[in-house]
């Protein structure tokens, strides 16, 4: 199966990017997540509970806005 993305440059450059970019995008966000995680499950000695509070609030919120918008890591799976 093929399909092909067309868009009218320069007027469409924004949509064009984004849709390139995407991948790049969503490994960014992967990445942060992950980030996240390894501050959650190994946390310093220096931490304090109100730092480690923040990190899985942040980690779950991300999570959220990906599930409310259909967005997730299987590509990176």
């Amino acid at each position: 199966m093929k399909s092909t993305l067309e868009f009218n440059l320069p007027e469409e450059e924004e949509e064009f990017m984004l849709a390139v970019r995407g991948k790049d995008i969503m490994l960014v966000l992967y990445q942060l997540d992950q980030h996240l995680r390894e501050k959650i499950k190994y946390p310093s000695d220096t931490v304090t509970q109100d730092t480690y509070d923040t990190y899985i609030e942040i980690r779950e919120k991300l999570n959220e806005l990906m599930d409310s918008n259909n967005v997730s890591f299987e590509l990176f799976s």
